[in-house]
């Protein structure tokens, strides 16, 4: 009797094929929600990532773009006392010192600029050990630049422009004796057309070095000559 209560126990145990199918339905209609609510959400989703990746890279362009330019140096490109300074819409050029642990102490010539690349134009920053240059546009001067980083991809595009003492903005800065007063740096969204509102201008004090006037004859001569006298 024992037996044959058993035998009816697991007789009993499991799913009938209906009950099978009703939870395969059920299961079926659960993922196809999820499913409608997830094809809703995903795009935004993912344009939300995409979104957040690109201001990222405009942050750290521009962090890098402030960094250098603040830390650019007045020196001289040659005989003349031009220094070695030279920026259009879409480049710049400028001497500052070796940047990294691992570089040996130094100066080092700079150049930021867009280049044409598979993907559309790029801003690159490249760099080359500091050396006399003859007179005229360091543009047309054979600087070998090597170690290429790229700052800034499409669909974004930067335009410089640069000031002078007085706080006017022009778009080229080239054989003046002096460095200017701040850099501006404009980024623009190409597929959009508009240019980013936060952190786009950005303002680098950049002022050539105040000779010392202990150095000058005639500043000497004149606090000696307002000294008291004996």
């Amino acid at each position: 009797m024992f037996r044959r209560y058993a035998q009816l126990c697991r007789a009993e145990q499991g799913f009938t094929l209906f009950e099978a199918l009703v939870a395969v339905a059920l299961m079926g209609l659960i993922l196809g929600t999820l499913a409608s609510v997830t094809s809703q959400w995903l795009p935004s989703w993912n344009r939300g990532i995409v979104r957040a990746q690109r201001n990222e890279q405009v942050a750290i362009a521009l962090d890098r773009l402030a960094a250098d330019l603040s830390a650019a140096d007045y020196v001289a490109r040659g005989r003349d006392s031009v220094p070695l300074f030279s920026g259009t819409e879409q480049g710049i050029i400028f001497v500052r010192s070796v940047l990294g642990p691992n570089g040996n102490p130094g100066l080092e010539i700079v150049r930021i600029a867009e280049t044409n690349s598979d993907r559309g134009p790029v801003l690159v920053r490249t760099r080359a050990p500091f050396v006399l240059l003859p007179d005229g546009d360091p543009h047309a001067d054979l600087v070998r630049f090597v170690d290429p980083v790229v700052l800034l991809r499409a669909p974004f595009r930067i335009a410089f422009a640069y000031a002078d003492v007085d706080g006017k903005w022009i778009n080229q800065w080239r054989g003046s004796g002096e460095l200017p007063a701040a850099v501006r740096f404009d980024v623009r969204d190409v597929e959009r057309g508009t240019v980013l509102s936060s952190a786009t201008r950005i303002h680098v004090e950049m002022r050539a070095p105040r000779p010392d006037p202990s150095s000058q004859p005639e500043a000497a001569g004149v606090q000696a000559g307002n000294g008291p006298t004996q």
